[in-house]
């Protein structure tokens, strides 16, 4: 018999809070790029999707998300690409 405590969790358990996100009420394209958008079409796209994270029950578990699992595309969590890209890059201090 399988020793339970090893098994994974519920698989919902890990991503129910994304029924609380208040983009799923949103147009997707407003948190995805299309390719090769640049400047300040960009970056008016992207302070909109942030506006509706500002507002969203969720943000801290989609920002942790996306920083876990490395998310390429998007604003996730209020954060962009490039924004998560810099935290992602930054050195981790080790506990002293």
């Amino acid at each position: 018999m399988a020793e339970l405590s090893r098994l994974p969790g519920p698989v919902m358990d890990l991503w129910e809070w994304q029924y609380e996100g208040a983009c799923r009420e949103a147009d997707p394209n407003l948190f995805f790029h299309p390719e090769g958008e640049r400047g300040g079409t960009r970056r008016r796209r992207d302070e909109a999707a942030k506006a509706i994270c500002a507002t969203c029950p969720v943000i801290e578990q989609c920002r942790e998300h996306s920083l876990a699992v490395r998310e390429p595309y998007g604003v996730w969590g209020g954060l962009s690409e490039d924004e998560r890209q810099a935290i992602l890059a930054r050195p981790v201090r080790k506990a002293s």
